[in-house]
């Protein structure tokens, strides 16, 4: 009985939306002639399409939410294809849970957010996200392969970056995981950061690796991950930031100027800054303060820098088809940034002595 209803629940599978079909560029611009948030998405879009015209601008990417599970892989993955995303700053949920989870053959499938008794999906071993739902028992054989990649690290820490890396060297190995976000930046070389990369099933994996190893484990070494990306700043001046919510991705990222002040370094603020969020001042928190707010840290430029208030399933496909169809992606390159970090050798700065 259990089986049976078990697969009743699990049998409509979350598609994955393919912005490249269809031109919506010409409604955004027209939105930029409305008022709220139709004005700002414009505004917004208009900003991206300056970050992908400037080919020496790195665009980076962040992602906190539930997002590759509500059906935006495609989304990203066809900017990062296109040379568009040069870096991914991310919560360990998108892309260990969801975006590994899928590309070791799992899937996320379209449920029912107030029909369904919780306690009877926890019976079922069926985990809810609003209205998806994800098969646990899937879900620990994806806990299981992190725990398999983490024992075959050599017992020393790593960046989180580092990790991703090996993940998408394992999917590659397999023949795992084509159009995932994870196998693609291993192959172009993107790198991803996950600054709270034990809050998620990667956790649970290394978590068994360490408990079993006890004198000879990997580790993640989160300060490792805040010099690394900061060396972006300092290997490419020119940076602009494309935000999915907010939460430590947002902060992270923003905070690589600072970090480069503090080392020594004459860094540039971001140059550009889109947020698409749901959070606002009123939460008085920091995925809701604004990036004019950023400006006073030194973090963010006001000149080019937009908040766009909804939900990021609507918002964020509309954005990324103008980037796709208005942005001049052609004239950009790979910047391989993992190549790059991991030959990159510290250079005295002007203020230290030699």
């Amino acid at each position: 009985m259990g089986t049976t209803r078990k697969k009743e629940l699990l049998k409509e599978k979350v598609q994955h939306i393919d912005i490249t079909q269809t031109d919506m560029s010409a409604m955004v611009d027209q939105m930029a002639h409305m008022a709220f948030q139709a004005r700002n998405m414009a505004n917004a879009a208009h900003i991206t399409k300056k970050m992908v015209d400037e080919k020496d601008c790195a665009i980076i990417l962040t992602l906190a939410g539930s997002l590759v599970s509500a059906g935006l892989k495609k989304v990203i993955v066809d900017l990062m294809e296109r040379n568009m995303i040069d870096a991914i700053v991310s919560t360990g949920a998108n892309i260990v849970d969801q975006d590994f989870f899928e590309a070791l053959g799992f899937y996320h499938y379209k449920g029912t957010q107030f029909l369904n008794n919780d306690n009877e999906l926890r019976e079922l071993m069926i985990d809810r996200i609003y209205d998806t739902f994800i098969d646990e028992e899937d879900l620990r054989f994806c806990d299981d392969t992190m725990e398999k990649i983490s024992n075959a690290l050599e017992p020393r820490p790593y960046s989180s970056r580092q990790v991703i890396m090996e993940m998408g060297k394992y999917l590659v190995d397999n023949n795992l995981g084509k159009g995932s976000i994870v196998r693609l930046a291993y192959e172009k070389g993107i790198p991803i950061f996950v600054p709270a990369f034990s809050d998620c099933s990667a956790g649970f994996g290394l978590v068994s690796h360490q408990w079993k190893n006890p004198d000879k484990h990997a580790t993640i070494d989160s300060v490792r991950d805040f010099r690394e990306l900061t060396v972006i700043k300092l290997i490419n001046p020119s940076t602009g930031i494309f935000m999915m919510g907010g939460g430590v991705p947002k902060n992270f990222v923003q905070d690589i100027v600072v970090c480069a002040e503090v080392l020594g370094y004459d860094a540039e603020m971001h140059k550009y800054a889109v947020q698409l969020t749901v959070a606002d001042e009123r939460d008085g928190a920091l995925s809701g303060s604004t990036l004019k707010e950023a400006c006073s840290w030194g973090k963010v430029d006001i000149a080019d820098e937009q908040m766009v208030f909804g939900e990021l399933t609507t918002t964020l496909p509309l954005i990324a088809n103008y980037m796709v169809f208005r942005g001049d992606w052609k004239n950009r390159k790979e910047n391989r940034f993992n190549d790059k970090i991991d030959s990159f050798v510290i250079p005295v700065a002007e203020n230290q002595e030699a």
